[in-house]
Order: structure tokens, then sequence, then C-alpha cells
């Protein structure tokens, strides 16, 4: 999966133009009902020459006029927003946007299907209550439609789009609920040196009676926990960015100082201070977790899909 920016584009093109991380607009494809991720097709839908495809999704066509729709509504953001399109620049963006563009519908499908799974829908009331919140929010139906003009999409194309995106935002959310709000959390802190020579050293000094937290203070190279003297504070399992260091912290009882661990950051002297069997997650800790999982979905389902493209590289 590429890495693409999490927000609402229609919204950012209507309310204020070509958003600072200008993600495409998210589009259901025309083409058959979904799918679940990874079934295979009855019968997959083959280019034709009045019909071809962009991509194919576990068998579900991207036609490409509606991919070249999206490119074109990009395009015409790009322009309004006062990109020169014709400079070296401008075409280098296209360019970029092109792929990511498709990688989004691609990435919209693979949730259609997901969603089909789930039994998970967007129903037309749900589509224009958005439309109407809105209308509201850009002050009337007049400058609602004269944005919607300005932005080079129907009223047609926001409906398909608000679908695709609420779709979205409800089958992410049925993932991130996955995460647990309580867990079994330590309290631990580390020291960093980028030899293992150095932290070797360093676990001698602790386990011959130095303190932790001074030797943390005055050798380690992790700017964030040097000052507190290591602490990396309290945390559940998938939080860490070493999850060597994690690893180790978890293996450990209250007070006990483990072995020396490699991790892409260098070489780490842990300690354990405290363990919760049954805590709650802090909102900061839940949150990522709940991005890491969303993220790791999403991850999956293009692994497992069969996925052609027709357009690019």
């Amino acid at each position: 999966m590429r890495n693409t920016c999490q927000m609402v584009f229609v919204l950012a093109l209507l309310v204020s133009g070509v958003s600072a991380c200008a993600m495409p607009p998210l589009t259901a494809p025309v083409g058959p009902s979904p799918t679940p991720a990874g079934a295979p097709p009855t019968v997959p839908a083959a280019p034709t020459p009045d019909r071809p495809l962009a991509a194919r999704v576990n068998g579900q066509p991207i036609y490409l006029v509606d991919y070249e729709r999206q490119v074109a509504q990009y395009q015409d953001a790009l322009a309004a927003s006062g990109v020169d399109i014709s400079s070296p620049e401008g075409q280098q963006r296209l360019l970029q946007m092109r792929a990511q563009i498709l990688d989004w519908m691609i990435e919209q499908v693979l949730i259609e299907q997901a969603a089909a799974g789930m039994g998970i829908g967007v129903n037309p009331e749900e589509v224009q209550a958005a439309i109407d919140q809105m209308v509201q929010d850009t002050g009337g139906e007049e400058p609602f439609r004269e944005r919607l003009e300005r932005s080079g999409m129907t009223l047609s194309d926001l409906q398909v789009q608000l679908r695709a995106e609420l779709l979205r935002a409800r089958v992410l959310e049925r993932v991130q609920a996955t995460v647990p709000e309580r867990a079994e959390q330590v309290h631990a802190r580390h020291i960093l040196v980028d030899t293992r020579e150095r932290a070797e050293a360093i676990l001698n000094q602790i386990r011959a009676g130095a303190d932790f937290a001074q030797l943390a203070r005055t050798y380690s190279q992790d700017g964030s926990t040097r000052d507190a003297g290591g602490d990396l504070g309290w945390f559940p399992r998938g939080v860490l960015l070493a999850p060597e260091v994690e690893e180790v912290a978890f293996s450990l009882q209250a007070g006990q100082v483990g072995p020396v661990v490699q991790s892409r950051f260098g070489f780490h002297v842990v300690q354990t201070l405290e363990r919760k069997q049954d805590e709650a997650i802090s909102p900061e800790h839940r949150q990522l977790l709940q991005d890491r999982a969303v993220q790791a979905w999403l991850e999956s389902l293009w692994k497992q899909a069969v996925i052609e493209r027709f357009v690019g590289d």
C-alpha cells in the first residue's frame, strides 16, 4: 500500500482548495457489485476497445474513463490553486499524482470488497445528510454550487465520492474497534548507544551497582529519554518504535535488567521498573495502536489482492 494522506479530499477541495498533501478524491469505480477481498471473481472483466480498463482488482474493473476523470479533476484543481501545470514542476506533480490517484481508486475497491464481507454499507440518506452539512458550512446553496463548479465536479461526482469516504470511515472504525481499551503494561527505561561493546560495558556497571538513570543521562543517545534517565514511561505491547526493546521489557520482572539487545537504532540496555497485568491504555497509546491496526489491515488487503494495472508503469 502506498503512503497517502489520511483526509477527506472532497471537503478540502470545496472548502479551501487543493490541500497541502494533495490527496486525490476517493471514487467508487463503476462496475459489478463488490465481492469480498481475495474472493475469485465469477467472470473477470476484460478490457475492450470501447471500454478499456485502468486496473482490475480481484476481477473488479476500474474503468479508464473514471480514472481519467479523476486525473482531470485534480489537474483542474491544481490550476485553480495557481499551479502552472505546464511548468516542469507542475508536470512532475501531475505525473506523481496519476500513480497516487490509481492507488487510491484501487484501495477504495479493496475497501468496498471488504465492507461487503463485513456487512457494512452507506445509504443515500446518509450521503444527502453529508451534502446538506456541506451546503450549510459553505454558506448556502448558491456558494456551495459555485465551489462545486469551480472544482470541476458534478453533484453526482460528489455523491459518489462522499459515499466512498463515508464507507471508508465506517470500515476503518470497525478495524479500530478491535484495539482493546485495557492491556498488560510495563514501565521501563533504556540506554541507547552505538556499539555492543559500549552497551556491555554500561550493563556491567549497572550490575556492579551503578545508577541506571545517571548512566542514561551520561551515555544514552536517545535524546527523547536521556534527560529523564532513559524513562520510557508506561506502555502496552505494540507502541515502541523498537519492538526488540519492547520484547525485552515485557520478558523481565520488575527491577530486572535484561541483556543487551540490538535494534535498528543501535544497542540498548533495558530495565523494567514496574508491571501491571490489566491497565487502561492511555488515549495517546490507543490512538497509535488504532492507527497501526488500520495500516496493517490495509496492507493485508493489498497483499492478498490480485491487482492488474493497465496504465502507468
